[in-house]
């Protein structure tokens, strides 16, 4: 119970929900108590009287000695009728306080697991896989809520009608309620046995049912290939044996289930034969009346599902401690991105960097050893290097997704790691390289990082001047068109000019472009290298790329390999010195010429 002891905020808030809910249940008990001893009574009235009114079957009071009797028994049974009704009132409040608190936490938890992802680092979501943050926030969450509120409701119920109902009973009786009750522990228990086998194997079935929709994902996803090398036959005979997996473990899990019920009528059944059987050798002895027997049968069948669901509850009680355990993992990460002054100012854009090295955590690769340089206010520095020479860790720190292993990055002369985390990124305009658009209108994804009301003007502008606003007022709905899934609807080139569209229309004053043009032919490179003489303009700008073609854009260059800085210097200085620059820029001006000519 440990783990789910972290609940415990949440049900000190939600304490009259909490209260109330007891409340309900321990009267919604009272009226199922109350109805037993009316059985009881009405039984041996009738026993005990009939043969009296049996006196007056031939005399000219029988008709009113009929009425009588009817009348007596109208009056029970619509007594009876009322406990009924009056307890279904308060069975529906005691899940309108306990099962909508479930729902209340289910929400609160949810947000606070989702307001701890939004503030972890990036390093957080390097080391964990999409599919087990998904789990923890939906099954985790959903399976801690079933010990919120049924768990919870039907402990409460346990705890309040197991005392009532065996105090009354032995109260009538002793030996009959020592007989009658046997067979209820074995039933509890066998309940929790047969639970938790359920459980054990329905998680298989999970698993299996995941992996099974991962193959049929993937072979969607991968059609094109799949036909192209003739593997049609080979992807349905995989799909079989998947299938087959599936199929076998929900068979052996219906096999369990099917033991649930015959289980809990065998043993109601067992203990309803020791009732009337020891309660029958009383009533011969005179020792009791008949209604006793009828009496305690119904507090039998009463105690029958509490003790049922005790098995289910501590079956769910385990899952849940289980799934908030996972849940604690996460919410304990500590986030070590922290501003040290929370200092909040308008940022100039000067840039200095000093004798940086980083080495990522996760895998302990050293992307950065000893870097410098500096960007005045205004100016433009291209990161120009191949793939896993260090460029785009450079982006990562500067918008502090991670803090530097040693060096410094200064901006405006003042440490980054002064400054307010949220203030800092909102004075930086970022264009990654993997280009990332939502599920969303073209409006809204261009108008993301802006705050309150989108301003429409600033929008349109903003596209203009990532020369993507012809593109977008060519399509029917404009502006207010939705894009596909990650920005599908668009294509390579408008999706790299709506992601520089999205960082311009904040109006940064750093503008940081990580490789975006990689994914592009060079005649929409081109087109969009015009876009960006303009929109750099007044702005601190950083391009990193690993095309000589963006950099002439800059007023300076560096050159890393293997994390460190190998050359510095303008276009023109870096030709002249015919080194590593020089030799990428021959090369890939070659291979455009080439395949222009192609």
């Amino acid at each position: 119970m440990k783990p789910l002891w972290r609940l415990n905020k949440y049900l000190l808030k939600y304490k009259w929900y909490l209260i109330f809910g007891t409340i309900f249940t321990v009267i919604s008990n009272i009226f199922v108590i109350i109805p037993a001893q009316l059985v009881r009574i009405a039984i041996d009235y009738v026993v005990e009287s009939f043969s009296f009114y049996q006196l007056f079957d031939q005399s000219p009071l029988s008709g009113e000695a009929r009425s009588v009797f009817l009348n007596f028994i109208f009056v029970f049974g619509s007594l009876i009728l009322a406990m009924a009704l009056l307890r279904g009132v308060f069975l529906f409040l005691i899940r309108q306080t306990i099962i909508a608190m479930s729902r209340l936490i289910e929400y609160d938890l949810k947000n606070e697991i989702y307001e701890k992802y939004q503030n972890l680092p990036l390093s957080f979501y390097r080391q964990n896989s999409t599919g087990d943050l998904m789990a923890r926030i939906t099954e985790d969450v959903g399976r801690v809520r079933m010990y919120l509120g049924p768990a919870l409701m039907y402990g409460i119920n346990l705890v309040v009608l197991f005392p009532m109902v065996i105090a009354y009973m032995l109260s009538v009786n002793v030996p009959l309620t020592i007989y009658s009750l046997l067979p209820l522990p074995v039933l509890s228990l066998s309940i929790y046995v047969v639970n938790n086998m359920i459980n054990e194997r329905s998680e298989k079935i999970q698993k299996s049912l995941s992996n099974l929709s991962t193959f049929v994902q993937e072979a969607f996803s991968g059609i094109r290939v799949i036909k192209a090398f003739v593997r049609e036959q080979d992807s349905a005979n995989d799909f079989q044996k998947a299938s087959e997996d599936y199929k076998v473990k929900s068979i052996h899990l219906t096999l369990v289930e099917s033991l649930f019920y015959p289980l809990i009528l065998a043993l109601i059944g067992l203990s309803t034969i020791i009732t009337v059987y020891v309660g029958g050798n009383q009533v011969i002895d005179g020792a009791i009346g008949y209604g006793v027997i009828a009496e305690f049968i119904l507090y039998v069948s009463m105690l029958t599902w509490p003790v049922t669901s005790l098995g289910w509850v501590t079956s769910i009680v385990q899952r849940a401690a289980a799934s908030q355990t996972r849940i604690n993992e996460f919410l304990d990460e500590k986030n070590d991105i922290l501003s040290t002054e929370n200092y909040q100012k308008d940022i100039i854009g000067e840039i200095e960097v000093k004798n940086l090295s980083f080495v990522y955590p996760d895998s302990g690769i050293r992307a950065l050893d000893n870097v410098s340089f500096e960007v005045k206010e205004g100016q433009s520095l291209a990161i120009i290097g191949t793939t896993g020479s260090g460029k785009s860790t450079v982006a990562n720190l500067l918008l502090r997704m991670y803090d530097a292993t040693s060096g410094s990055i200064l901006i405006d002369g003042k440490d980054i790691r002064s400054y307010s985390i949220s203030g800092l990124r909102s004075q930086v305009g970022y264009v990654p390289q993997d280009v990332f658009l939502f599920s969303d209108s073209i409006s809204n994804n261009i108008g993301f990082g802006l705050e309150g009301k989108l301003d429409k003007e600033q929008i349109e502008n903003a596209a203009k001047d990532a020369d993507v606003y012809d593109n977008i007022i060519d399509f029917p709905n404009g502006f207010e068109t939705r894009l596909g899934e990650r920005g599908i609807t668009l294509s390579g080139g408008q999706k790299q000019r709506v992601s520089i569209a999205r960082a311009i229309a904040k109006e940064p004053k750093i503008l940081v472009l990580d490789d975006c043009l990689s994914a592009v032919d060079t005649k929409t490179e081109n087109s969009i290298l015009n876009s960006l003489h303009k929109i750099m303009k007044g702005r601190t700008s950083i391009i990193i790329s690993h095309r000589v073609s963006s950099a002439k854009l800059a007023d300076m260059i560096v050159v890393l390999d293997d994390g460190r800085l190998i050359e510095k210097g303008t276009h023109e200085v870096l030709m002249e010195r015919k080194g590593v620059y020089a030799e990428l820029y021959e090369k890939q001006t070659h291979q455009n010429a080439d395949a222009e000519d192609s």
